[in-house]
């Protein structure tokens, strides 16, 4: 069978080279037949050491630049904090309502199972990407089913991550203008322009989102990464030092209220909720609850399920480490996360433990609700902006690498078109924020189902496809573990399809899919 020969040499990031300008470098080159006798290439590392290939000059001793070039000058902290700013989401606003919904055992079995899954779903893209040289998501789709392969992930990682910055840009658009409301404590029906959040979402892209955007690569963003992950610490320190600051039940703030801004009334103790009164005596909502199953509990798991949503990062922050290799890469996805999965767990607890079942599903939303003049919150909700914000550039990395994998595989980098996919994402982003906030719920169903495929399906159907059947047969343990991973997707899928279409007939529950 005759193979073009672009298809019968692809390296790392889809790129061509001459298989006999290896360099003397430590690799054994071997042709092996698929099912379909299709031949492919195959690189073995005996020492499984630096997959340093790309670094090689042609024998003319020049490289051709292709937009998927990489100079690996990113260090191990630096990813690290890439990775980790990239599974750091809005979503850990809503997982003490999660809590709530499940109680603190149940709730920490899900967020350890999820942990562990995800970790282990990175593993299977790292060591497929190890058998054929290749560290593009949308390349390992080509390798594995061809054109078909190649635009499924691309398009799976596009509508993913323009969805998750359309939700990021839209706490932007509805946060901000309230923020700058409370620290000029202007009338709420001010029609001041900077208190527009349309005309505060286009300012903040342009003036922050977009030059970071323009960044040639991910390894610079390593520093607002960092600076991102730090402004979620501090939500985490004043989410436990509020626990220890407000009672329980708490004094809901009161505009009537003439005992001075903060609207408690010292000769009443009592707390209003949902049209009853419940006294300060009574602890009967004071109480945590170590497991429960309610009407919401089935709405939570998705939520949980995405909370490590980082796989379209993974292969990019891979591409640009320092001296990569499977086992380093490996390392830097646990740590990420295991930190990721620390915070997620202690804001969880202490924001559940604060409010227990009045918590509500954005956790700040239930601060306010004690006080909308509280400084710490405020400058909490400014630095969960800043985090959000700060994570678009990450997010934007993977759409344009896939856009130009899909449109442009062949073309070598060009600072305009890199530009040019910046200014049309984000500005197709800020009109679906600004023209339609309904567009979210449709971004929930995208959410629902490309979530898991690039989580579960795409890095276990891939390993099973792309490694050779020589080194691990179908009734292998690993295959069949990674069948049953895609099978386990599968299930979350459909669960998350139909949880949102519940949602949208009865009016009831949470938006499943965000990350």
């Amino acid at each position: 069978m005759e193979h073009s020969q672009s298809e019968m040499n692809i390296l790392s990031n889809g790129k061509s080279h001459d298989l006999g300008d290896d360099g003397g470098v430590p690799l054994k080159t071997m042709l092996d037949e698929d099912q379909n006798g299709t031949q492919s290439v195959r690189y073995e590392d005996p020492d499984d050491g630096l997959e340093n290939e790309e670094f090689l000059p042609n024998a003319d001793g020049k490289k051709p630049i292709r937009f998927t070039d990489f100079e690996g000058k990113t260090s191990f902290g630096m990813s690290v904090f890439n990775l980790g700013n990239a599974i750091m989401g809005s979503g850990i606003l809503g997982l003490a309502y999660a809590m709530a919904n499940t109680g603190i055992l149940l709730f920490w079995f899900l967020l350890t199972a999820v942990a562990a899954l995800s970790s282990y779903s990175i593993h299977l893209l790292l060591k497929s990407s190890g058998v054929v040289g290749i560290r593009a998501y949308e390349q390992l789709g080509y390798r594995a089913f061809g054109n078909p392969g190649k635009m499924a992930a691309g398009i799976a990682i596009t509508l993913q991550n323009i969805g998750a910055m359309s939700s990021y840009l839209y706490i932007v658009k509805s946060e901000l203008p309230l923020v700058i409301q409370a620290f000029l404590k202007a009338e709420p029906t001010s029609d001041l322009w900077y208190l527009n959040g349309n005309y505060l979402v286009i300012m903040v892209s342009a003036s922050i989102i977009l030059p970071l955007a323009l960044m040639k690569q991910l390894g610079y963003l390593g520093y607002t990464s960092g600076f991102s992950l730090s402004c979620m610490v501090f939500f985490l320190t004043a989410v436990i030092f509020k626990k220890f600051q407000i009672p329980c039940p708490f004094e809901e703030f009161s505009v009537n209220s003439t005992a001075s801004h903060h609207g408690l009334n010292d000769s009443s103790h009592i707390h209003e909720h949902n049209n009853g009164v419940v006294h300060e005596d009574d602890d009967s909502h004071c109480t945590p609850r170590m497991f429960t199953i309610n009407s919401q509990t089935a709405y939570t798991i998705p939520i949980l399920a995405f909370a490590f949503v980082c796989h379209p990062e993974v292969l990019p922050i891979y591409t640009e480490l320092r001296n990569p290799s499977k086992k380093k890469m490996q390392k830097v996805s646990n740590i990420s996360i295991f930190v990721m999965y620390s915070m997620y767990f202690l804001a969880a607890l202490f924001g559940y433990l604060t409010f227990y079942g009045n918590v509500e599903a954005e956790l700040l939303h239930t601060y306010s609700r004690i006080d909308p003049y509280d400084t710490l919150i405020l400058c909490v909700r400014v630095a969960v902006l800043t985090a959000v914000t700060l994570t678009v550039p990450i997010v934007l990395f993977p759409v344009r690498r896939a856009i130009q994998q899909m449109l442009f595989p062949t073309k070598s980098f060009s600072w305009l078109r890199h530009t040019a996919i910046a200014l049309i994402l984000l500005t197709l982003i800020n009109m679906l924020v600004i023209f339609a906030p309904n567009i979210l719920g449709i971004f929930g169903i995208i959410g629902a189902t490309s979530a898991p495929c690039l989580i579960f399906i795409f890095p276990a159907v891939f390993y099973i496809r792309i490694v050779p059947k020589e080194d691990e047969p179908m009734n292998s343990p690993s295959k069949i573990l990674a069948a049953c991973f895609a099978a386990l997707g599968f299930s979350f899928m459909v669960m998350s399809l139909s949880f949102i279409l519940i949602d949208w007939t009865t009016g009831e529950g949470l938006a499943v899919g965000g990350h």
